[in-house]
C-alpha cells in the first residue's frame, strides 16, 4: 500500500487546515474577516446546487478557495491535485459578483525552481476567469505574494 501522507505532518486535513487558518489570519490583517465553511448557491441554467467554498463572507462579498498541494517528491507535477485546481476556477466562475481569491501553499519544484502556482499558470490559463486574484503563502518566510492571472 502506498501511503500519500505528507511528511511531517498528523494528517492531510491537517496541512489543508493550518492554510485555511493561515488565510483567514491573513485576510483579517487586511480588514476582511471571513468565516469557514461559506456556503454559496450557484449552478449553470436554472438547475443550482449549494457549493461550499472553504472561507468566506457577504460583507464584503468575498470567496476564498484554499490549496496545499505540493509537487511530488520526485518533482513531478500532482496532475491530480490540479484538476482540484481547475475545478475551484469552474466555481469561481460560477461566482463574477464576489472577490475571488485562490490561497494555495508554496511549492517549489526542485529542479526548475518553478512553482506550482506559476506551472498551473502557465500551463491552464484558459481555465482562469477574470479577476481572480491568486495568493500564493511561503511557510519559510511566512510572507503572501499576490498576483492576477489575466492572461497570465
Amino acid at each position: 500500500m502506498t501511503n500519500f501522507q505528507r511528511v511531517g505532518a498528523i494528517s492531510n486535513a491537517h496541512v489543508g487546515q493550518e492554510l485555511e487558518d493561515i488565510a483567514a489570519k491573513v485576510l483579517a490583517e487586511r480588514g476582511i474577516i471571513v468565516g469557514p465553511r461559506y456556503k454559496v448557491t450557484l449552478g449553470v441554467g436554472d438547475i443550482k446546487r449549494s457549493h461550499i467554498f472553504d472561507l468566506g463572507s457577504e460583507s464584503p462579498r468575498v470567496l476564498i478557495e484554499c490549496k496545499a498541494h505540493t509537487w511530488t517528491s520526485g518533482g513531478n507535477s500532482p496532475s491530480a491535485k490540479l484538476i482540484n485546481w481547475a475545478e475551484a476556477m469552474f466555481y469561481f466562475h460560477l461566482t463574477p459578483n464576489y472577490r475571488r481569491i485562490f490561497f494555495v501553499q508554496r511549492s517549489l519544484k526542485p529542479k526548475t525552481g518553478e512553482s506550482l502556482l506559476a506551472y498551473f499558470l502557465r500551463t491552464r490559463p484558459h481555465l482562469v476567469p477574470p479577476g481572480v486574484e491568486f495568493w500564493e503563502y511561503d511557510f519559510a518566510t511566512r510572507t503572501v505574494e499576490e498576483r492576477l492571472c489575466d492572461g497570465c
